[in-house]
């Protein structure tokens, strides 16, 4: 795999080769010490992976991964000193396509060996996730997409009672135009499968709740979903719903590569709850959640899926419109919209 380090500490990018020539087949073909040299060697020779510092001179991490996406996309890892301390531009940078986020190792620490390893395992599920996300085909489905824009669609707004999202990279920034939008008195109980570690989740959940007048937080085992709560995957275990109607986790699949699955949850929904409802599937590397948006659809739920122009990566929505698994394909500010109408119709 083909590795690029960008950080402006010649240490850090010491540390980092170090830990990278552990596995034999991993290649750094490049560093850059700020995030404008990183967007123009990216233009120049693009690697697999990115391991991308937060805080750097001349541009930052969160403004170089807005430009890489833009104009070279390509896979990104937050590494940086202190992600906790650095929340804020770790999330603002998710919501611009970095996959993930973790500590930069310290040699010498008494944990040093464990950040290593981490680090290590977070690029491994990078590496298949790259690995499974098909080739992108940017033609075959814009006729597709503007239909289902303009597609009027049979649904029974008074049956919804439930809002449920799958989202992977790029999905704070979608989740937050979202709920940001939604009033304090949404008449829905809303559920959110984000690809994200564990470490981060309570602090997304944190960074979420400052985005919507809706309260967020994560779900926990044994909760039920509540009218104007959103409660969000805490683990890296899969969040499903339970035929008591209570949420829970289960390891299983163990070997699925995107945690928490968002197809395990839909899947679950699709079982045990018996009201329809509307599922949201947003940008994404990779097709999950298409195959249980489908499933959702099959029982009558009203789907949608972000549109490829709003996408940071457009993978996930890609793969539910091939299997026609969306009613509608919209935009962010679309879908806050649609979910509002619907409540209101709901009200009257």
């Amino acid at each position: 795999m083909r590795i690029a380090i960008v950080n402006d500490m010649p240490i850090a990018i010491g540390i980092l080769r170090r830990i990278l020539l552990a596995v034999p087949d991993y290649q750094v073909i490049w560093t850059a010490s700020n995030g404008a040299e990183a967007v123009l060697k990216c233009q120049q020779d693009l690697p697999d992976i990115i391991l991308m510092d937060m805080l750097m001179p001349v541009m930052d991490g969160v403004e170089a991964t807005q430009k890489i996406m833009q104009n070279s996309p390509c896979a990104i890892l937050i590494v940086t000193t202190s992600t906790e301390r650095n929340i804020g531009k770790v999330y603002a940078a998710m919501g611009y396509g970095a996959l993930d986020a973790v500590d930069t190792p310290v040699l010498g620490q008494e944990d040093s060996a464990s950040m290593a390893d981490k680090l290590l395992a977070k690029m491994a599920t990078i590496r298949r996730l790259i690995k499974h996300t098909p080739a992108n085909n940017k033609t075959k489905l814009v006729n597709r997409d503007a239909q289902l824009e303009r597609q009027s669609e049979i649904f029974s707004p008074s049956s919804v009672s439930l809002v449920v999202m799958g989202s992977s990279t790029g999905g704070p920034k979608a989740l937050a135009t979202i709920l940001s939008q939604l009033p304090t008195d949404f008449g829905a109980a809303i559920a959110i499968v984000q690809h994200v570690d564990s470490s981060f989740s309570s602090g997304f959940a944190e960074w979420l709740n400052q985005q919507t007048p809706l309260k967020v937080r994560l779900a926990m085992t044994g909760d039920r979903l509540q009218k104007g709560t959103v409660l969000i995957a805490g683990t890296n275990d899969h969040l499903y719903l339970k035929p008591d109607l209570t949420l829970g986790y289960t390891k299983n699949p163990v070997e699925y590569p995107y945690r928490p699955s968002v197809d395990v949850f839909f899947k679950s929904l699709a079982k045990h709850w018996k009201s329809k409802g509307i599922a949201v599937l947003l940008t994404g590397m990779g097709k999950d959640g298409a195959d249980g948006l489908s499933v959702l659809k099959q029982q009558g739920w009203h789907t949608i899926a972000q549109n490829k122009e709003s996408c940071i990566v457009y993978g996930m929505p890609r793969a539910a419109v091939e299997l026609n698994a969306a009613v509608q394909v919209l935009s962010p500010d679309a879908i806050a919209s649609k979910l509002v109408q619907e409540q209101l119709w709901m009200k009257k």
